[in-house]
């Protein structure tokens, strides 16, 4: 695993490939490229067979270049890092900070790559096997590096931020719903998810330190300072969760608004702050001569417009049934009152 430093001080876990995974995937690209070459030949060679032979070999020499520089690097920049043989394998080409390559990025390693791969690919095994993180020529000279994009379930699970204990969240719950989080920038939130995920691998001054640096921050930003007896950790991660909570009620309601806009039915009552709205029932007309039309049955499911459910707590009038009280029998031949 590669670690990178941010700017604000966090550590970024990268797992750069290995060598053999990125030889296999440099093959399975050349063999596209080489493919794609062949293919421009042929077409080459039979629609430019009355031209002499000069005229021939430097559209051969445009096509080879084309194919083994300006091909793989407009593949790179277009796909962000990402060949057919890195798809394949799960790679990803990415800057030294983590981001995605752009074209200047691809073409210093396309252009360098023909030093790389010149000598029976000697420069370019050479530089992998000397650099710590497997960078060749090419990747030195742009600022790259090759890492793995698709990680195992375990590795996965070790970036995953713990969740904050129920009650802490219970407890902060008004103070949480009140905040503002519009001026939080999103490279704060990064920071914090990096911190939150890595706090058991760190040295706890080291986490501990982070922490109160980065809660300080979203604390200036949100107005709501971190409440005292409070591990500043554990101030980020609630915050944290509720930006989540928040995003999906955002999402959860433009799903339903989608569904409702495309199915014609209303969205329940408070679901995502969106009310309900009860479809048009269609209505029977009068046919001369013939009586009565029936209504119009449309297709989809539901037919009829479904009605929001509110869930209440039973109260002592509908929890059990309340038997009727018994009715007093008055004297023969009168007046008995109602119950």
């Amino acid at each position: 695993m590669s670690e990178l430093v941010t700017g604000e001080a966090v550590v970024l876990g990268l797992r750069t490939a290995q060598l053999p995974s990125r030889a296999l995937a440099r093959l399975l690209d050349w063999v596209v490229y080489v493919m794609a070459y062949f293919i421009l030949s042929v077409g080459l060679m039979l629609g430019l067979s009355d031209l002499e032979m000069a005229a021939v070999m430097a559209f051969e020499i445009s096509v080879f270049v084309f194919c083994t520089v300006l091909l793989p690097v407009l593949v790179e920049t277009l796909s962000h890092g990402r060949s057919l043989g890195k798809v394949a394998l799960g790679l990803r080409v990415v800057r030294m900070d983590g981001g995605p390559i752009r074209f200047r990025h691809a073409l210093v390693r396309g252009l360098v790559g023909v030093i790389d791969f010149g000598l029976f690919a000697l420069p370019a095994v050479l530089s992998a096997l000397i650099s710590v993180k497997g960078r060749r020529l090419g990747d030195i000279f742009g600022g790259t590096m090759v890492v793995r994009e698709r990680l195992p379930q375990s590795a996965r699970d070790q970036g995953s931020v713990p969740p904050v204990p129920p009650q802490v969240m219970h407890a902060l719950g008004a103070d949480l719903v009140a905040l503002d989080l519009s001026a939080v920038p999103d490279g704060l939130w990064l920071s914090s998810r990096q911190v939150l995920s890595r706090m058991h691998e760190l040295d706890q001054p080291v986490a501990a330190g982070l922490g109160d640096r980065l809660a300080a921050d979203l604390a200036q930003r949100t107005g709501w300072p971190v409440p005292a007896g409070l591990p500043s950790l554990v101030y980020l991660g609630a915050v944290s969760m509720e930006r989540q909570r928040r995003e999906w009620e955002r999402a959860s309601a433009a799903a339903m608004a989608a569904y409702a806009a495309q199915t014609g039915y209303g969205v329940p009552a408070g679901y995502g702050g969106v009310p309900f709205q009860q479809a048009p029932v269609p209505v029977p007309t009068q046919v001369p001569g013939q009586g009565p039309a029936q209504p119009v049955r449309q297709l989809g499911y539901p037919q009829a417009p479904a009605q929001p459910v509110a869930f209440e707590k039973p109260t002592a009038s509908t929890a059990s049934p309340v038997p009727p009280a018994p009715v007093e029998s008055g004297p023969a031949g009168g007046f008995a009152p109602p119950a």
